[in-house]
């Protein structure tokens, strides 16, 4: 299905308010969707037809020249921006403008106020856990992970296949909202779901990351126990990086490539190195360095991947769940092997989504569908009502 013909013909297309029960948008919102709603009819949607084309193809244009001038939008903030003018032009003839404001300003205002919170952790300064992580990986698997993987198929050099997983780790920053870019123009109902539940296992993720501080795996390798025994937030050991005495908190590597380096490295960003796209690199390492550097429980990263997962789930077909969920062990396989998170964090991020996306199931069981239904038969009644004061006013019923 193309971007032109994504846009769905529901509550948001028509205005009328019969069909946005019947789409079961909630009744708080039933207003801006109304206000949101287009209102030209059929043949001046045909005309506009050739110029939402026009539009989109200038949008495609602009993203070219986005990416060759300035790269790949990694910043959440212009992201966000490009996306809503693709929506615009998508949005030409089928509905109107504001609508795009109205959705996406209040989605993208939470997350700025994400941004903002994120700092609360160093105010809170709860202590820092470097070992909690390493002995449930420890006592799972009877071996750390990252330190198995690093030491099996790392190499001395970025292999093509880190092409892979420094484009899969990246994605993160761009995947989940160009997802509900496609959602908001196939499905405003749908995706006013997705936000929801995407906001709420955002600030879930940071609750715990605020309570319960942890060091990902790359800091520790870097980290004596002696060094980290009061539980510090950023020690100066997290700076250094190379070999450390018995290989730091998560032990040596012994690679078997033996020009691979022997101990834990933080590899997420190497793959763009293969490819001769330093700035790439350099750009995801910058960014690393301004990130809250003791975020690991739960991930985040894989959190949200699996939320996307779980959610498609019920809306696409066999392919369509196979390519969501193998995205999010993809996920999890880069995060582990790159030293960005234990398989502890991992586990956690995904049952955080999966208990969002149950909350919101419960939700709808018990609330949504019912007034729904109850909306429905008003409806019903309404138009029974109408239609029988017709009939009696009428000359042929007398």
């Amino acid at each position: 299905m193309s971007i032109d013909d994504a846009v769905d013909d529901g509550p948001a297309s028509d205005g009328s308010a019969a069909t946005s029960r019947t789409r079961g948008v909630e009744p708080v919102i039933d207003d801006v969707a109304a206000a949101a709603a287009v209102d030209t009819g059929p043949q001046r949607r045909r005309d506009l037809t050739m110029v939402r084309r026009i539009a989109i193809v200038a949008w495609v244009v602009f993203m070219i020249y986005e990416f060759v001038a300035y790269g790949l939008a990694f910043d959440r903030t212009r992201l966000i921006i490009l996306l809503c003018l693709g929506m615009l032009a998508a949005s030409i003839g089928r509905r109107k403008a504001i609508s795009v404001i109205i959705d996406w300003l209040p989605f993208a205002l939470i997350l700025l106020l994400y941004d903002w919170t994120r700092d609360v952790a160093r105010i809170v300064d709860m202590p820092t856990q470097w070992h909690l992580a390493v002995d449930v990986d420890q006592w799972m698997f009877g071996v750390n992970p990252t330190v198995w993987l690093q030491s099996h198929i790392k190499a001395p050099e970025p292999p093509w296949w880190e092409v892979v997983t420094s484009v899969i780790y990246m994605s993160y920053f761009i995947v989940p909202y160009a997802a509900a870019a496609v959602l908001w123009l196939r499905d405003r109902s749908a995706w006013r779901r997705y936000a929801a539940c995407f906001v709420a296992t955002t600030f879930l993720a940071l609750v715990g990351y605020t309570l319960v501080p942890a060091a990902p795996p790359w800091a520790a390798a870097r980290c004596t126990a002696e060094q980290v025994a009061d539980h510090p937030r950023e020690p100066t050991c997290m700076a250094y990086e190379g070999a450390v005495v018995d290989g730091g908190i998560l032990g040596e590597v012994t690679p078997s490539n033996p020009d691979a380096q022997p101990y834990v490295e933080r590899i997420s960003a190497r793959g763009w190195n293969f490819l001769n796209i330093h700035a790439a690199s350099t750009l995801v390492e910058v960014g690393q360095g301004k990130a809250n550097l003791v975020a690991a429980i739960p991930s985040l990263h894989a959190g949200l991947t699996m939320l996307l997962a779980l959610f498609m789930w019920p809306r696409v077909k066999a392919l369509g769940r196979t390519l969501f969920m193998g995205y999010a062990v993809a996920m999890a396989f880069t995060l582990v092997y790159t030293a960005e998170h234990y398989v502890f964090d991992i586990i956690l991020g995904w049952a955080l989504a999966g208990f969002v996306i149950l909350v919101a199931q419960v939700v709808d069981r018990r609330w949504l569908i019912p007034r729904k239904k109850q909306r429905e038969q008003q409806a019903g009644a309404e138009s029974t009502a109408t239609t029988e004061a017709a009939e009696s006013d009428s000359p042929v019923s007398g």
